[in-house]
């Protein structure tokens, strides 16, 4: 058992560190639900939802790195309202605790959508995605909008290169936890259009600069930090655990290769992979021979793509 936010009334206790990042998994994990056993999770965050719904962006919105990947999409939600309209549902059958990725575009809208999730059956947290922008101050405002209109712990996502700086002034406003962090922002050239385009960037190489800021941050602060960036492997995973993350988020993995966020949960989880019958001591490894997904839908872990279910559409992902 782990307890992810403030010791409290409230407090936020899941049972695995491992849960995908905003903007991976969509709003309920639907997508995903023949890939990733989803109840092997410590939790399930949403996509970013502003409180008015959001198009998608225009031009290029996915353009490969060397090593990563470039997306902006605007943060494409329907708002708040009709998240909950269609999705609270299946918030409340979630097999694990939801929480809900609430963008921190100004303090009256967030005041909304914390209103609208108070007393939502399922959620069982709301995330607060601060813009590279927000100084101190501003958190401090977004929060007290949350705080007025409910009673879920709030976690605070803060954007990489300024974690270590806001991440005191953002518990002492009364965050319950951290998430450290948001990918950075980035600029390339798309080879397709020729168009300049800025967006989020992602990739392994990522690992090194945030785990060097969750162990800065985690030796700030007092409440729980939840370490996100470049996680491709249990190991890279263990990583930030041993910085002083109580949690992870995994990103990108989940869009190439599903299954090794449940891999990485069982791993980090306690749990063991069973050796295929036949297989020899140096051809055995976590995530190879007989697991549950095996044993359910007889497929091969080795597979990275399931014909006839289809990887999630632009629209899933963050700018």
């Amino acid at each position: 058992m782990i307890e992810l936010t403030r010791t409290g009334k409230n407090a936020l206790i899941i049972n695995n560190p491992v849960m995908p990042a905003a903007g991976t998994v969509g709003y309920d994990g639907a997508a995903y639900q023949h890939l990733i056993d989803l109840s092997k999770l410590g939790a399930l965050v949403t996509n970013p939802i502003t409180w008015k719904s959001r198009k998608i962006a225009r031009g290029p919105r996915v353009v490969p790195l060397p090593s990563g990947v470039l997306i902006h999409t605007g943060l494409p939600n329907p708002g708040m309202q009709q998240v909950i309209k269609h999705v609270a549902g299946r918030w409340a059958c979630s097999p694990v605790p939801v929480i809900v990725h609430v963008v921190a575009t100004t303090p009256p809208d967030v005041e909304r959508c914390a209103a609208a999730l108070d007393g939502c059956e399922g959620v069982a947290a709301i995330e607060l995605g601060i813009h590279e922008q927000a100084a101190a101050g501003d958190i401090a405002l977004m929060l007290q909008a949350v705080f007025d209109n409910t009673q879920l712990p709030v976690l605070v996502q803060l954007p990489l290169y300024s974690a270590v700086t806001l991440a005191r002034p953002a518990q002492d406003a009364g965050a319950e936890a951290l998430i450290v962090a948001a990918p950075p922002r980035g600029t390339t050239r798309d080879s397709e259009t020729g168009q300049l385009v800025g967006g989020r960037v992602y990739g392994p190489w990522l690992k090194a600069q945030a785990l060097r800021a969750v162990g800065q941050v985690s030796r700030q602060v007092t409440i729980p930090v939840i370490g996100s960036g470049g996680i491709h492997s249990s190991d890279d995973a263990r990583d930030f655990l041993e910085a002083g993350a109580a949690a992870v988020q995994v990103d990108t993995l989940i869009w190439t290769k599903p299954r090794e966020l449940e891999i990485i949960a069982r791993n980090l989880g306690g749990l063991e992979f069973t050796r295929a019958a036949g297989a020899y001591a140096d051809e055995w490894e976590p995530g190879m021979g007989q697991t549950m997904w095996q044993a359910r839908f007889g497929q091969n872990d080795q597979d990275d793509v399931t014909p006839g279910i289809p990887s999630p559409p632009p629209d899933h992902l963050p700018r």
